[in-house]
C-alpha cells in the first residue's frame, strides 16, 4: 500500500508543488483549498502528471474552521504524512500602520490554522509518521515592515522542536522559505513585486529567488527522512548569509 501524504492548501504554489513532487515518488495524495475553482484545476493538473504509482484526490476544505478540518481528516483514514501549506493574510506593512485586526487575521490564517490541522490529525496519523509545517525565513531576517510577518511565523517555528518531543515518535518539522515567486505575493502590485524579486536576486548567494518546486524538494526531505525531526529548514538561496 502507498503511503498517503495530505497537504492542506495544496491547490498553488508550494502546497501544490508538493502535491506533484510527493506524486513523483509514489505517494497517494490528497489536498485541500478553500475555492472548489482552484481545486479543480489543481486536480486536473496533478491527474495529467502521469508516470507515478500515486493517486490524487481532494476536498474544499476552509482550513480555519476547526470543526471541518476534524471532520474531513476523520473521513480520510490512515495518514502517513501531513503538510500545512495554508498562508492566510500578509500583516505586511510598517509596524505603526498595522492595524490589531489585520494581525489578529493573520494568526488566524496561519498560526491558528497550523495548530488546529496537527491536533486534527493526530487522530488517523500512522505511528511514526510526520507533519511538516510551511513557516517563512521573515521570522528571523529583522526586515522593516515585516514585523506581523515574522511575528506569525516565528510562532509556528517555535512549535516545531516542542512537538517534536512532546508527540513523539511522530515527527515534526517546518520548512523556512525566503523570496519564492508564487501567487502569495499578488497582494503587491506588479512593479513592486517585480522591485522586491529583483532586489532579492541580487542580494542573495543563490542569485535569484525561489521557485515552488525549491521548497517542494526540501519537504520531500523532511517527508521523506525518517531520522529527522524537531528542525526548521531554511530555504533562502543563501539570503541569511548576507542580510544586516
Amino acid at each position: 500500500m502507498n503511503e498517503r501524504v495530505v497537504i492542506i492548501g495544496g491547490t498553488s504554489g508550494i502546497g501544490l508543488a508538493t502535491a506533484r513532487r510527493q506524486l513523483g515518488e509514489g505517494r497517494d495524495v490528497v489536498v485541500t483549498g478553500r475555492s472548489p475553482e482552484r481545486l479543480r484545476d489543481a486536480l486536473d493538473e496533478l491527474a495529467a502528471t502521469g508516470g507515478t504509482s500515486g493517486t490524487v484526490s481532494g476536498s474544499v476544505v476552509d482550513a480555519r474552521d476547526e470543526a471541518a478540518t476534524r471532520e474531513f481528516f476523520a473521513g480520510l483514514g490512515r495518514v502517513d504524512h501531513v503538510v500545512v501549506a495554508a498562508t492566510g493574510s500578509t500583516a505586511a506593512g510598517p509596524f505603526r500602520s498595522v492595524t490589531t485586526d489585520a494581525l489578529r487575521e493573520a494568526a488566524e490564517g496561519k498560526l491558528i490554522t497550523h495548530s488546529l490541522t496537527a491536533r486534527a490529525a493526530l487522530d488517523v496519523l500512522s505511528p511514526g509518521g510526520s507533519i511538516t509545517f510551511v513557516t517563512a525565513a521573515s521570522a528571523g531576517a529583522a526586515m522593516p515592515g515585516t514585523a506581523g510577518l515574522a511575528a506569525v511565523n516565528a510562532s509556528v517555528a517555535a512549535m516545531v522542536p516542542v512537538l517534536a518531543v512532546e508527540l513523539a515518535p511522530v515527527r515534526f518539522n517546518a520548512v523556512s522559505p525566503g523570496v519564492v515567486d508564487t501567487p502569495w505575493w499578488d497582494w503587491m502590485d506588479a512593479d513592486a513585486k517585480a522591485e522586491t524579486f529583483a532586489a532579492y536576486a541580487k542580494s542573495t548567494p543563490a542569485g535569484r529567488c525561489g521557485r515552488p518546486e525549491d521548497i517542494a524538494d526540501a519537504i520531500a526531505f523532511l517527508v521523506g527522512n525518517s531520522f529527522t525531526t524537531g528542525i526548521v529548514l531554511t530555504v533562502d538561496g543563501g539570503a541569511r548569509l548576507t542580510s544586516g
